[in-house]
């Protein structure tokens, strides 16, 4: 299989040759072989886990996203994602960088949400003038 996987902004990995794929789904982990029917998934904040011929298990932590199989192509698509080596440190990594990621996330929403509302009420108070 090959596998490439993909951030908003750029490609963060492309692999050949990948004997398998364990990953986080909606419905719990998810392994796909090369011979498995092409599928869809919905991905969860999680440790992706694939195999090369040449690699021995190698790690990438992402962060929500959806992974397509057809044929032997598999693409995530995800938000965020970090590769590592040692599990211990990237699960360490993850919960710092994915978190602050949350908190600034929350923090847009609410500005946001204020530039809405002000933007509705002097609207009103134009229609009502």
């Amino acid at each position: 299989m090959d596998l490439t996987i993909l951030l908003p902004f750029r490609v963060f990995m492309e692999k050949t040759r990948v004997n398998r794929i364990v990953v986080e789904t909606t419905a719990g982990s998810q392994g796909l072989l090369p011979r498995r029917l092409d599928c869809v998934a919905a991905l969860v904040r999680g440790i992706l886990v694939f195999e090369t011929r040449a690699d021995s298990e190698l790690y990438v932590a992402v962060d929500e996203g959806i992974l397509v199989k057809a044929g032997s192509q598999v693409t995530v698509s995800a938000r965020n994602a970090v590769a590592g080596a040692n599990l211990e440190v990237l699960h360490e990594t993850v919960s710092r960088e994915f978190q602050e990621l949350d908190e600034q996330a929350r923090s847009v929403r609410q500005v946001m949400a204020r530039l809405e509302s002000g933007f509705i009420r002097r609207f009103m108070e134009i229609q009502h003038e």
